[in-house]
């Protein structure tokens, strides 16, 4: 596992040379907030990160619910009784395995890796403008129906999951960067995620921390960039 502090968040990587999964510490001042859960066998390398912090994990925030997102969840849990677990009032019913479609949301097929065997469900579900300690809850359907992402409103960081990738060259969720396609493949749809993309760039992040490659610092042009490439591939060319 490789550790990286920028602003008040830690980002641990597993699999960093392979195949990059990230999650991320966002560091309050007496605890921890973990968004995502990565991998099954990250379990251990993000208690240890937290002991090295020196803060207690009290809320487990995940972006969206695929298999990469939340590994360890149960494994967490196991360790954590106590801690909250928060999702989109729409992606809980992917935690259940659930991938049936609701009236009014685009109808292609959910795509990517749900759980089948995760016993964890949130105690908490989140909407959009919900705050938990120094986030804000961005509602950015597209990777999955009910992805979201996170502002930490001290210093306009923003933890994206997977609406963004970095690995292989900045991406909109479902456009394909052929040196890591993968965040593509698992996209749901890419005119929401282009819309949620848009929705991002609104807020002017400072720092971009994506699911899959490295935060971006003043990352900006590189969202407009992409946003224009997206649009471009969509037929829509601005």
């Amino acid at each position: 596992m490789k550790m990286t502090k920028t602003e008040t968040i830690y980002q641990l990587t597993f699999l960093a040379h392979f195949f990059p999964v990230n999650c991320y510490l966002v560091e309050e001042e007496n605890s921890l907030t973990l968004i995502d859960a990565a991998l099954p066998f990250s379990a251990k390398g993000i208690l240890e990160a937290a002991k090295k912090i020196g803060k207690p994990i009290t809320r487990i925030v995940l972006t969206h619910a695929h298999d990469d997102h939340v590994g360890s969840l149960d494994h967490l849990k196991a360790a954590l009784p106590h801690v909250d677990v928060m999702i989109s009032e729409r992606d809980a019913r992917l935690m259940e395995g659930d991938r049936s479609l609701g009236e009014g949301e685009v109808q292609t097929p959910i795509k990517g890796g749900v759980p089948k065997s995760l016993k964890t469900r949130a105690n908490i579900l989140l909407h959009e403008g919900d705050r938990i300690g120094s986030l804000l809850s961005i509602a950015t359907p597209g990777h999955t129906p009910g992805s979201f992402s996170f502002l930490d409103t001290r210093n306009q960081t923003l933890i994206a999951g997977d609406a963004f990738q970095t690995r292989g060259g900045m991406a909109v969720a479902g456009q394909v960067q052929p040196l890591f396609p993968f965040p593509a493949f698992g996209t749901w749809s890419k005119e929401m995620s282009a819309k949620s993309a848009l929705k991002i760039q609104d807020y002017s992040p400072t720092l971009l921390a994506v699911g899959h490659g490295k935060m971006i610092i003043n990352p900006n042009e590189q969202i407009e960039l992409a946003i224009k490439r997206a649009e471009y591939n969509l037929g829509k060319g601005r």
